[in-house]
Order: structure tokens, then C-alpha cells, then sequence
């Protein structure tokens, strides 16, 4: 029985096609959003659901396989219903949040539709796992209290964004005369954002890789797998020299894959990578495989690819765009 990673999403934020190019195109239109009227999204590469991965992880312990969802964004139900189907995927075993963005996290209650039928929610809770910065991001209009939440073994109460976003989601306490409506059930796990705190979600052992997205926000990517070494990093401007070097060549040890974020073709960006950064990043950490997420409709994967192929021969290192549905076979 093998491992791999399937690529639920690949695109930006804002998903790909862009609405904009549709409702109000461009002359000439944009070739890549316009395919989108012509090709049904599963025979489509440019097709993007927002940014989101799943490992299909072989569990050696009770030969069983795990799934283990990076993030669930504004298109996860899209996602869910195109390659969860498309690829055999029967259910979620744990949840890892890269940080508290739109496209990363609000598609949490869409988990619903992928858990047991309980109409008085008395089910196991699936664990999400995410940093202390993501649950707690309310303090600007006073603080709400969670107990239940654990941190490296021992319980904490928190201030928690969940809560403010999905309060039903966390919230385990009714009030008296409340009904009890169906809602996905979650337990959160804190975890920390440092290279040397690793953890563990359904038996498959994670080190968070904290990143710059933007200088004033840390994102979390995650480094996983013993026999094969894979990095997932979906939202990073500036990765720092102490991350770097867990993920470089040249540091702790090579890469067998390297997921990175590559938001647009040319130029620079506040808060992502665009490809100029991305290639120059491979080159510092050579990785064995790079294929791009994160992208816009800039990018066109079959004639992307065709450079990116010319790229890699030159340079050798291997670099891709990933799409939509994409499987990974790969040894964990």
C-alpha cells in the first residue's frame, strides 16, 4: 500500500477563473478564464479551487491509510465533491490550518457533510490542528475565553478567532432553552509555530514551518514524511534563515518534494511569492521535485509548463505547476 498527496486546490484567494475576466472581459479576453466557458473543470489544468492538499498517508501501525486535509478554504466543498469522489476518498481522519485566512479556513463547515450522522452531534470530534496566533485574534474587541484547548499536553483557556468566525463550531456549551442544531464536530489542538516542536496528526509526525506572509503575519507550512522528505508552503513572502535551513540541501538535509507558493508570473508581491522568488528559492534549497501552488489566472499550465521544463533542464531541477486533482504517489 502506497502514500500520496492529492491536490485538492492550486489557486489563489481568489480562485481561478477570475470572476472579474468573465463578467467584464478584456479585449482580447483572458485566454486562460475564457477556456473555463469552454472545458469542464476536471479536463481543465487551469481550473484552480483555492489553495488546499491532502495526504493519503499509509499508516505502517494498523495498515490502514489516514487523511490528513492542509487547510479548507472557500471552494473545499468544490473541491470535495470534484477529487474526493474522483480519487476514493471515504473520509477525514485530522485537519492541519496553515494560518486564519479566508481561502485556508472557511470551508471548516463543510466538515459536516464529511462526518457521521448524529442529529444531537454525538460523534468524535475530527482534530484540528492550528497555532496560538489563529486562535487568538480577538483581542481587539475584547476577549473570549475557550477553555479546551490543549497545548503540548496540558490545557489552556485562550482567546480564540474560531470563535468569532465559527462560534458554533467551538462553542461545546448550550444555553438553557437552546436547541441543538447539527454542526461539524472539531476538537482544536494548538500547536506551536517553531521548527522544533513537531507533532503529531494521525500518526504521521509534522515539524511546522513558520514563514513570513507579509512581515506582519507568520503562516505555518509543514514538513512531513520519514522515507521521503515533503515541504508544503502555500503562503510565504520571506522564509527565515532557521526554516530555510530544516528544508535546504544544504542544511538539514534534501528535499524528495517541495510544494511552494507561486502567486503571479512576474514581478514581486507583498505578501507571496510570485515565480521570480520561487525559482530562486529552489535554487538555494534544491529539492529533488518542486511543483507550484497559489497561482492566478496569470499562469497557463501547458504553456508554463513548456518553460518551466525548459527551466528545469537547464538549471537541473525539477519544477512544475501543479494542478487541480493531481495525485503524488510517495513514500512516507
Amino acid at each position: 500500500m502506497e502514500s500520496a498527496v492529492i491536490f485538492l486546490g492550486t489557486g489563489s484567494s481568489g480562485s481561478v477563473p477570475s470572476v472579474r475576466c468573465l463578467i467584464e472581459p478584456s479585449d482580447p479576453p483572458c485566454s486562460v478564464c475564457a477556456q473555463s466557458l469552454s472545458l469542464p473543470p476536471h479536463l481543465n489544468p487551469n481550473y484552480r479551487c483555492n489553495t488546499s492538499l491532502l495526504i493519503q498517508y499509509y499508516s505502517q501501525t494498523d495498515a490502514t491509510h489516514k487523511y490528513i486535509l492542509i487547510d479548507a478554504g472557500k471552494t473545499f466543498r468544490e473541491a470535495v465533491l470534484r477529487w474526493f469522489v474522483f480519487h476514493h476518498i471515504p473520509r477525514l481522519d485530522s485537519i492541519l490550518l496553515t494560518h486564519d485566512h479566508a481561502d485556508a479556513i472557511l470551508g471548516l463547515d463543510d466538515i459536516r457533510s464529511l462526518q457521521p450522522f448524529s442529529p444531537t452531534n454525538d460523534i468524535h470530534p475530527t482534530p484540528v490542528y492550528l497555532t496560538h496566533r489563529s486562535m487568538d485574534r480577538s483581542k481587539a474587541s475584547g476577549e473570549v475565553r475557550l477553555g479546551n484547548t490543549q497545548v503540548g499536553g496540558a490545557w489552556i483557556s485562550c482567546t480564540c478567532s474560531m470563535e468569532r468566525v465559527f462560534p458554533y463550531l467551538v462553542q461545546k456549551k448550550h444555553r438553557e432553552g437552546q436547541e441543538i442544531r447539527r454542526v461539524a464536530q472539531f476538537s482544536w489542538n494548538v500547536i506551536a509555530d517553531d521548527c522544533n516542536q513537531p507533532f503529531s496528526a494521525s500518526g504521521l509526525k509534522l515539524i511546522p514551518l513558520p514563514v513570513m506572509h507579509g512581515e506582519d503575519y507568520i503562516c505555518l507550512g509543514f514538513l512531513f514524511g520519514d522515507k521521503s522528505r515533503v515541504a508544503y508552503i502555500s503562503d510565504v513572502s520571506r522564509i527565515p534563515a532557521s526554516t530555510e535551513y530544516v528544508i535546504s540541501k544544504s542544511g538539514a538535509g534534501q528535499l524528495d518534494l517541495l510544494i511552494l507558493d507561486a502567486l503571479k508570473k512576474t514581478g514581486s508581491h507583498n505578501v507571496h511569492f510570485c515565480l521570480p522568488q520561487a525559482l530562486e528559492t529552489v535554487k538555494r534549497l534544491h529539492p529533488k521535485q518542486t511543483l507550484l501552488i497559489g497561482m492566478t489566472h496569470e499562469f497557463d499550465y501547458h504553456k508554463d509548463n513548456e518553460f518551466l521544463m525548459e527551466w528545469s533542464k537547464r538549471e537541473g531541477l525539477s519544477v512544475q505547476l501543479a494542478r487541480d486533482g493531481l495525485r503524488v504517489p510517495i513514500d512516507l
